[in-house]
């Protein structure tokens, strides 16, 4: 849960202006906006088959942190902390330039051209859809983005499994000048349950 929900809020940061009219321009803007240094933030709920979840996301450049009720993730650029409600602990490692690419949305961002093809899903009402459909064989059959085309924010993303399943994310409440200082990124033991257990994993 934790990886698709870091991979589809990796394109929350699209801050395209009314003359992108591509679904490739489209990712280039997300990139763009991830570079931009400035941090964003916003809410979302995830729901699927295995229930419900609402939470919270902030990014500056590679830095990012997301809190929710089951999951718990801050990323300082060189440490990771992840907190699950599952295992009740919370792990520390240094993540590889490939761990990144699943669990950075900023790597995650990066790397959706080369691993999706891109295309037009549809418009209309005040909307642009953009289909992403995996190049290599997956267990996603698609993912279908909705841009309002009024801000040019993301309002919602369809993740659809060759099973049928989908799992589907609502993101609000934007800030692209959101305040974020450098602890903002680093474990806040205040967020976890008391005497929460943190293993050292690097």
């Amino acid at each position: 849960m934790r990886k698709t929900v870091l991979l589809i809020l990796s394109l929350f940061l699209v801050s395209a202006s009314a003359s992108a009219q591509s679904p490739a321009s489209v990712v280039d803007k997300v990139v763009s906006a991830l570079r931009g240094g400035k941090a964003v933030s916003a809410s979302y709920s995830i729901s699927s088959k295995q229930g419900s979840s609402q939470g919270t996301i902030v990014i500056s450049g590679k830095k990012f942190r997301v809190l929710a009720s089951d999951v718990k993730c801050w990323y300082n650029g060189t440490n990771m902390w992840s907190y699950s409600a599952a295992t009740g602990e919370v792990n520390l490692t240094n993540p590889t330039a490939a761990d990144l690419q699943m669990t950075n949305p900023y790597s995650a961002a990066q790397n959706f051209k080369n691993s999706y093809i891109v295309s037009k899903g549809g418009s209309g009402n005040g909307t642009y859809t953009v289909r992403f459909t995996p190049k290599k064989k997956s267990n996603v059959k698609h993912m279908l983005v909705t841009v309002s085309t009024s801000t040019w924010l993301i309002s919602k993303a369809v993740i659809v499994e060759n099973s049928g399943a989908t799992t589907t994310i609502s993101i609000s409440n934007y800030n692209r000048n959101a305040s974020a200082s450098a602890s903002t990124f680093e474990f806040d033991k205040n967020q976890v349950p008391a005497g929460t257990e943190v293993v050292d994993l690097r």
